[in-house]
């Protein structure tokens, strides 16, 4: 055989063995001349206010702080008693806006995956009403790509949905409709729908988004054109915490999961402000995040502000700040350990925010409201993440759609409320836009309400008798205390009493 033939023929085994050894991933790795470019750092410098301000904090409309972690486990705060790795890892600062403020012992996600959770929450109302009911694949190659080089069929979105599950969570919706690479870029919130922020606006707030968004980036979707003044952060569901060799960094890679691989040889480390050149961030992402939101507090002391901290801890890919590691020698195993370090620096955070805020002379006059998307994710390989319940992130058992949910308002609210009865995401809306005195949109539905009337005792019983949610043949609802599960993957129906 001639030279150039085994050549050939070699090459071609190659490929094919990279291939199948590849299989399991969203799409192989990118080389480094198709992936973005990511500048070095740079200072960013938040829109001043007025040097004084013209009305005193406690006589203007309150500023609102939206705080929402990612992927959060149910069991991840110690708030009711839980915590990471049995209550090893406490979370002070997160507790204390329960304690010091209403919790909503039935907070409900708008959806169980990032995506329409978060389309729920800026939007007031169902995202099956503006057909956002699938987390996008953040798969966005140039359109001259090999096509072949995509995972993209149906067999393969249920295989990862599956994956290292038992038959309760075989029921992840088919999303082989959201994997379209040719117009991933374009899924999202669509311009006609009015964000919090765009209802804010109308009263004068100053408004800005930090961290990740993942609600669309195509035409009018992003958050400087969904009514953020400011935007700072990431378009897509996720971001490297540091880089991978970085001596900063503690990292824990979960072999078994091919999500886990593809976000590891492929995301980036990376922010951007109002749409401009990607560049990196000065410092392990949960903390560059804090930075920023007490920057952009001191900025905006003297006006009203909406300010949207979108973390993205703790979703993988699992990389905690070594400091944060080391803190936590109790902790035997290496990736509860690290989870559990990234915890500590969101806790952190939290508490660095409402410490800015005292200091600005705020606290008192600011709602802060405090949330996941989701439940916490069962391809991290953490079992205790969401108990004491069943089902994870992607199921709408109550492991993959209940939520911490708490709201702290020294002004209005009485430390220690809590609030029984179903509540969800969508009502942020209603009660951000009430307390601040803005009209809520009369042309189309609402779904949330305000919750204030039930925090202060001047409304009873439940805010909502029912719930949904869908996402595709996947439908559940739960009426007064009876919820019902139409599953897909198998075909079953489930139908519980919540009392029992």
């Amino acid at each position: 055989m001639k030279t150039w033939a085994k050549w050939t023929l070699g090459t071609v085994g190659v490929i094919g063995l990279a291939g199948f050894a590849a299989k399991d991933y969203v799409f192989l790795h990118l080389p480094g001349w198709i992936a973005p470019r990511v500048a070095d750092n740079r200072p960013v410098k938040w829109q001043p206010g007025p040097a004084t301000a013209a009305v005193p904090a406690d006589k203007r409309p309150p500023n609102i702080v939206l705080i929402v972690a990612d992927d959060l486990g149910y069991n991840d705060i110690s708030f009711n008693g839980g915590g990471v790795a049995g209550g090893l890892l406490k979370t002070p600062n997160i507790d204390a806006l329960g304690r010091g403020g209403v919790s909503f012992a039935d907070g409900y996600a708008g959806n169980a995956t990032c995506a329409p959770s978060r389309a729920a929450l800026m939007t007031g109302r169902y995202p099956t009403r503006f057909g956002y009911e699938f987390t996008p694949a953040e798969v966005h190659p140039p359109a001259w790509f090999p096509s072949g080089l995509i995972r993209t069929d149906a067999a393969f979105s249920r295989n990862i949905a599956n994956f290292k599950t038992d038959w309760e969570h075989k029921t992840i919706f088919d999303e082989d409709a959201a994997r379209a690479p040719a117009t991933v870029a374009d899924k999202g919130v669509p311009s006609s729908e009015i964000t919090i922020a765009e209802l804010l606006r109308t009263r004068g707030y100053h408004t800005m988004h930090l961290g990740k968004w993942h609600l669309g980036d195509g035409k009018g979707m992003r958050p400087e054109e969904q009514g953020f003044d400011e935007s700072l952060g990431f378009m897509i569901g996720g971001q490297m915490y540091l880089p991978e060799n970085s001596p900063d960094v503690e990292n824990s890679k979960q072999d078994f999961d091919p999500i886990d691989k593809f976000l590891w040889a492929n995301l980036p480390f990376s922010v951007q402000y109002n749409g401009g050149e990607r560049f990196r961030p000065a410092r392990y992402m949960t903390d560059y995040l804090t930075d920023q939101a007490v920057a952009a507090i001191g900025a905006n002391r003297n006006r009203p502000f909406f300010l949207y901290l979108a973390y993205n801890a703790p979703h993988t890919p699992l990389q905690a700040l070594k400091a944060d590691y080391d803190a936590l020698p109790q902790i035997a195993d290496h990736r509860l350990r690290v989870y559990a370090a990234m915890i500590r620096a969101l806790d952190r955070g939290v508490g660095r925010v409402m410490a800015t805020l005292k200091a600005q002379g705020l606290d008192q006059n600011t709602l802060v409201i405090f949330t996941s998307d989701n439940g916490g994710a069962h391809y991290i390989g953490l079992p205790d993440i969401n108990r004491p319940y069943r089902g994870w992130k992607a199921t709408f058992f109550e492991g993959g759609v209940k939520v911490p949910l708490f709201m702290h308002w020294p002004a209005k609210i009485r430390p220690g409320t809590s609030i029984a009865g179903p509540v969800s995401h969508f009502d942020i809306f209603s009660t951000a836009g009430d307390v601040a005195g803005a009209a809520l949109p009369k042309d189309r539905a609402i779904d949330g309400v305000d919750l204030m009337p039930f925090i202060e005792g001047k409304q009873t019983g439940a805010p909502h008798n029912t719930l949904f949610w869908r996402s595709g043949p996947y439908r559940v609802v739960r009426d007064g205390d009876w919820k019902l599960q139409l599953l897909d993957l198998p075909h079953v129906a489930l139908l519980y009493d919540m009392k029992t």
